[in-house]
């Protein structure tokens, strides 16, 4: 499963770690994606999505289904 955002396509960065010697090693910085249950066409999905997409409202998450009590 790719580390992509499905709403922006935010994926992964790529660039070095340095250390005080100025050692430099190839490291990746990944986005921070939550599987969120949002509504699609209409139908709840559960999706991969950054943060930043969830606080920009850029989805509209499902409602919750009603508990039903016996």
């Amino acid at each position: 499963m790719a580390r992509v955002c499905e709403v922006c396509g935010k994926g992964p960065r790529a660039g070095n770690n340095v250390s005080h010697a100025n050692n430099k090693t190839a490291r990746r910085w990944y986005p921070n994606l939550q599987r969120v249950r949002v509504l699609v066409d209409g139908a709840p999905r559960r999706i991969r999505v950054c943060t930043q997409c969830i606080k920009a409202n850029r989805i509209t998450k499902a409602p919750r289904a009603a508990a039903t009590t016996a």
